[in-house]
């Protein structure tokens, strides 16, 4: 008889960046969930690609490129191949750091050489165990255009480094829930929502006040809530409520991890 999977019969939603939906859906079908699409996040290019440019095309003078997420590489990588550079190139002469595992491994598969990954995938571990000391260093920092963490910046300026700051790419909030998700929530359906950023815990407030009313919050009554790091376990005590878990390693995996943790242990 085939042994039952962990989170067989639990359906579980999961806030994601629309792109990374269907990452998402195979980890957790795997271990026998049901998973409902909630897209949270659109990405697109910046309202102006002129800041990132202008800093490629004197990325020599840069000592470090510090990556905090697989958006800002992607579109680093397009940008750079415009001008007949990749990051594979400059990394030979550039120190790269990448905060979490899937910004790293996307690097690699890019064959950039990997300078730093901190012990822990946020942007204060980085930080704290950064290498080298930053006074004096150049470092250009590629991010979300709006709503991210200024931590990375403003730490590093503190400590006396340079610090070039630019817009690799947006996030923006989808207009619409699909049907089959809004009908598991009016039906008290879900077992578990699952935040991936403190924005997707944002704009998933926004929906549901769109679709629900000011009343959303007893979708979540009978729901476990489970926060993917630090930085979104905050938001969602600041509009829902304290998470149920939080994941660690602050990555998809851990987020697994996490719910698997709800169930059976």
């Amino acid at each position: 008889m085939q042994k039952e999977m962990p989170l067989t019969h639990k359906k579980i939603i999961v806030t994601r960046a629309q792109e990374q939906i269907s990452e998402a859906h195979e980890i957790f079908k795997k271990n026998g969930a049901e998973v409902f699409d909630l897209p949270s996040l659109i990405i697109g290019p910046p309202n102006d690609w002129g800041p990132l440019d202008d800093a490629l095309n004197k990325i020599d003078l840069f000592d470090w490129i510090i990556f905090s997420s697989t958006n800002g590489v992607r579109n680093v990588e397009e940008r750079m191949n415009r001008i007949d550079l990749s990051l594979s190139k400059i990394s030979q002469t550039i120190k790269i750091a990448a905060v979490g595992r899937k910004t790293a491994s996307l690097l690699s598969d890019l064959d950039a050489k990997i300078s730093f990954v901190p012990p822990r995938f946020v942007a204060d571990s980085l930080i704290e165990h950064f290498p080298q000391h930053p006074k004096g260093l150049k470092l250009l920092i590629p991010r979300v255009q709006t709503g991210g963490r200024s931590i990375l910046s403003d730490s590093f300026k503190i400590k006396k480094a340079e610090v070039t700051e630019v817009a690799a790419y947006e996030s923006s909030c989808p207009n619409d829930i699909p049907q089959t998700t809004i009908d598991a929530l009016n039906s008290r359906n879900i077992d578990i929502i699952a935040f991936t950023s403190g924005k997707t815990v944002i704009n998933t407030v926004h929906l549901f006040t769109k679709y629900f009313g000011e009343n959303w919050l007893k979708l979540l009554e009978n729901m476990k809530v489970v926060s993917i790091g630090p930085q979104t376990s905050i938001t969602c005590s600041n509009l829902i409520r304290k998470p149920d878990k939080e994941a660690n390693p602050h990555d998809l995996e851990g987020l697994l991890e996490a719910c698997l943790e709800i169930y059976c242990h």
